[in-house]
């Protein structure tokens, strides 16, 4: 038995989870590392060789360090589980005109869900990944993510959506650590290929990054459905024709294939008309927005007004804004005008480094 504990480890094959699972070894922890097959590049019809986490060779190598340092590895199918969630979601949300965040639903209702499924099945007391992140826990006695030292790295952003259950037993302990140091940690356990490994930035399931070619191969008829819609501008006015109102996302410049003489920006998507409203990029200032599907972390409650730092995307600095409880949502008020606020993806709402919350945007407002 482990003077520390039993730790069901989730290993891509990568450095990032590679390394956590031994450094929680080295630490005295019983470590069980696990590698989750989320999707099958084949069914996705797309063009390049499977990369990232679902491959043979991140497999084999996640395999590889388990039984060289004496840890015991498994392999989970959640395929069925992922493309019955992340996917459809994916694609729905696209046809609804929104622009989805699947690596946020991947991580708070798949991964975490499933690795706590089978932590317990095998007796574990804690799941651990690769994330760069912290956990904390306040004096009211919950728990709540807060962001990692590197801020390069961070990725507090994606993780908004973890429920108390999931917090109180999950470790990440890169939380304290630079990637250069993650690195040469690799290097000091003898992995210099892995060191090397360059990282995949794509969604998991759309290889060759081309999410219109996902679509158009996941929804039969798509193209023939949507094609031939307007673009029209703030007034309505048509400008011109488009491919289709799903293979846009709010604040797109490129790829419009419409000469208009300056530069011009997708501000909305109404799928119930097929249009693509384009407009200047000061019409994607907006000051207000309606955030829902709400995860309350630090607090299980604020108090209307209370000042924020809020992010509406995963590279977003954050911007200073208050924010207000209402009708199970989350209004939020930008001290300055915050541009292409898009819904469907994640709003997340900070103290400092920690994050209060976070949730869906589910529409911006431009109030005078």
């Amino acid at each position: 038995m482990s003077r520390k504990g039993k730790v069901l480890v989730a290993m891509s094959g990568g450095i990032d989870s590679t390394v956590a699972a031994l450094m929680l070894n080295d630490e005295g922890y019983e470590v069980v590392g696990i590698t989750m097959k989320t999707w099958d590049y084949a069914a996705s019809g797309g063009s390049k060789k499977e990369t990232g986490c679902c491959n043979v060779d991140s497999f084999n190598d996640a395999r590889q360090a388990a039984v060289e340092h004496g840890f015991a590895h498994y392999i989970l199918d959640i395929r069925e589980e992922f493309g019955g969630f992340v996917v459809e979601n994916f694609v729905d949300e696209y046809l609804a005109g929104r622009t989805p965040n699947p690596c946020v639903l991947c991580n708070t209702h798949i991964k975490w869900r499933a690795l706590m499924k089978r932590a317990d099945a095998l007796d574990c007391e804690f799941i651990a990944t690769g994330h760069y992140a912290k956990i904390k826990q306040h004096e009211n006695g919950r728990h709540f993510i807060s962001k990692a030292i590197d801020d390069t790295k961070d990725q507090s952003y994606v993780l908004w959506g973890l429920q108390q259950d999931l917090l109180s037993r999950t470790l990440l302990p890169l939380a304290p650590y630079r990637k250069t140091e993650i690195r040469e940690m690799a290097l000091s356990y003898g992995y210099p290929e892995l060191a090397k490994k360059s990282e995949s930035y794509e969604i998991c399931f759309v290889p060759d990054n081309d999410y219109r070619g996902f679509l158009k191969r996941k929804v039969e008829g798509l193209e023939e459905r949507v094609i031939g819609g307007n673009f029209v501008d703030k007034t309505g006015r048509i400008l011109g024709k488009h491919k289709g109102y799903p293979f846009y996302t709010i604040g797109q410049r490129k790829g419009l294939d419409i000469a208009l003489g300056k530069p011009v920006f997708v501000t909305s998507i109404n799928p119930d008309t097929n249009t693509v409203t384009l407009g200047d990029e000061a019409d994607l200032e907006q000051n207000e927005m309606v955030v829902g599907k709400l995860n309350m972390m630090k607090y299980d409650t604020v108090t209307p007004g209370m000042e924020a730092i809020t992010k509406i995307r995963y590279k977003d600095k954050g911007s200073l804004s208050n924010i207000y409880p209402e009708n199970g949502g989350m209004k939020v008020r930008f001290y300055e005008n915050a541009k292409g606020i898009a819904p469907g993806q994640s709003a997340v709402f900070y103290e400092g480094d920690d994050v209060i919350g976070g949730g869906i945007i589910q529409r911006g407002f431009a109030i005078v």
